[in-house]
């Protein structure tokens, strides 16, 4: 009966952290600066953060050719207009894109390009 008492208390505060963890302050424990960095990006098509969630793609998920930039998401890859790329210095070092996802397309807000090591 203890265990089982220990166990349910230990799964609430689990559930409780885990509420507490989005931000929504998901990201209240992050470094002030790159907060900072991060909700000032924008590219062409305006804010990065403004409209979309960004995440970082793995080297095998994009590719550039001849110039311009293509991602791979929800297994299929499109083409980053020109006007989504970030041209500020990467400061995190990895690729990310911030895609407007609606029922029949996906609209790629932002795209940061990486290191590709």
């Amino acid at each position: 009966m203890m265990l089982r008492s220990l166990t349910l208390v230990s799964v609430s505060l689990l559930c409780v952290g885990m509420a507490l963890a989005r931000d929504d302050g998901r990201y209240a424990g992050t470094n002030p600066e790159l907060k900072k960095w991060f909700d000032s990006l924008a590219s062409g098509r305006g804010p990065c953060c403004s409209d979309a969630d960004g995440f970082a793609v793995s080297d095998v998920d994009w590719e550039s050719k001849d110039g311009h930039y293509r991602v791979r998401l929800d297994g299929q890859w499109l083409d980053i207009p020109d006007d989504a790329v970030i041209t500020a210095p990467n400061r995190v070092g990895r690729t990310m894109v911030w895609p407007i996802k609606y029922p029949d397309v996906i609209v790629i807000r932002c795209f940061m390009p990486g290191a590709m090591i």
